[in-house]
């Protein structure tokens, strides 16, 4: 059906209605996916601690001591990734009352950073990994503050020799900074080991050994005395003999 040009004047308003409308529909999705995503904020330890939850303690840990703020600033202006184990809340709560309390604060510092290490690694590095692991704390090829890894398949475990600890969960990860949820705060060997008791005194009280005549040496103190009393004997029974004799001999007279 052919339109007049009278028809066509007639029906532009509505025409026109519908091309505004189609030229909007297909141009606005255009445009949202044109938008970038607003640049990630820089990496924060306890923002991320904070909103996987339950790591209240360690938190508190990590801004008391300060340890917070130079993972804030080594993620953020360097390229050296990082490794955090992260104890949960139930974790401290298994502690012995009193035990953070009792700790210096050079304790406190090297205890947080005994949870982290000074590199990046993945769930799968741990299975070549070679004991015992570098931490913060301290150089573990000097046998300071040692952290052993052991897996069986994908589970992780970390021994300090106080503690057995698992791995739990991923809390994060990127191509930098991995975070992992440990079941038991990981207590090093050379803040918490017991200390090596000292060999006992020998006791002043215990007696002396008793040597009878027999068991003494030749020469000993023993055999004098034996020997005294035998020549004592001897002269007292001599002497009896004369004073007898010196007494016959005075009645028969």
């Amino acid at each position: 059906m052919q339109l007049t040009m009278k028809q066509l004047l007639q029906y532009f308003p509505f025409l026109l209605f519908f091309f505004i409308f189609f030229l909007h529909s297909t141009t606005t999705p255009a445009h949202s996916q044109a938008v970038s995503p607003g640049p990630s904020g820089p990496t924060n330890i306890t923002g991320i601690l904070d909103k996987a939850g339950q790591f209240t303690t360690f938190i508190r840990l990590l801004k008391g001591t300060q340890v917070a703020n130079q993972i804030n600033t080594q993620l953020n202006n360097s390229n050296q990734g990082l490794t955090i184990f992260a104890p949960t809340d139930n974790a401290f709560s298994a502690l012995k009352s009193g035990t953070l309390n009792s700790l210096t604060d050079q304790q406190k510092v090297q205890l947080v950073q005994f949870h982290i290490l000074p590199s990046l690694f993945s769930i799968s590095q741990f299975q070549t990994v070679s004991n015992p692991l570098r931490t913060q704390a301290g150089d573990s090829s000097n046998g300071e503050f040692p952290l052993n890894v052991t897996t069986s398949g994908n589970q992780v475990n970390l021994t300090t020799g106080v503690v057995d600890a698992t791995v739990a969960n991923t809390i994060f990860s990127d191509s930098q900074f991995a975070v992992y949820q440990v079941d038991k705060v990981l207590l090093p060997l050379d803040i918490f080991g017991a200390p090596v008791s000292p060999a006992p005194a020998p006791s002043s009280d215990k007696p002396e050994k008793r040597v009878s005549g027999s068991d003494a040496p030749s020469g000993s103190k023993n055999d004098a005395s034996v020997d005294t009393s035998g020549a004592t004997t001897g002269a007292v029974s001599f002497g009896g003999v004369a004073v007898s004799a010196a007494i016959f001999c005075s009645l028969w007279l």
